[in-house]
């Protein structure tokens, strides 16, 4: 469906200069497709588990129901619900939004679980749970979560 790049890809390096040291992260198969379907064609998928048609978003290797690999890759729909969020008000470290900012579960429209992103272009006294929200996506994308920019309320 989509290139397999990223599956070989070399391991990205996370430079933390408030630890003083670099992270070494190996993107490894799934999330790879994952990064690369993002980045190529900015698609969202998720693997789904023919035994028990769950759809997982972030990707799985195994379903953590029935324990079968996850071999279907599916696209997924850029729009969802936010189920639960935090408002983060002080800095942190590798943090890409100004405080204050909130972070949230997003549970995209086809998924059945839910992936951790920020949320912008929102006010704060107008976040709640069970707000729809759409990706937004990096204009130019590398092949990492950052290539969400976040998600933003639909109206």
């Amino acid at each position: 469906m989509y290139p397999a790049e990223l599956e070989n890809a070399p391991p990205m390096v996370l430079h933390q200069p408030v630890l003083y040291a670099d992270i070494n992260y190996d993107v490894g198969r799934t999330n790879g497709r994952f990064f690369a379907a993002l980045r190529d064609h900015r698609k969202i998928t998720g693997t789904r588990c023919t035994a028990c048609e769950r759809t997982y978003l972030p990707p799985r290797m195994s379903c953590h129901e029935c324990f079968a690999e996850l071999t279907e890759w599916v696209d997924l729909a850029d729009t969802g619900t936010l189920t639960a969020f935090t408002v983060v008000r002080e800095t942190g470290m590798l943090q890409q939004m100004p405080v204050p900012y909130v972070v949230g579960l997003i549970q995209l429209d086809g998924a059945d679980t839910a992936l951790v992103h920020y949320i912008g272009e929102v006010d704060l006294d107008a976040v709640k749970a069970g707000m729809r929200v759409r990706a937004v996506l990096a204009p130019e994308r590398t092949g990492h979560i950052g290539d969400i920019r976040y998600f933003t309320p639909v109206a």
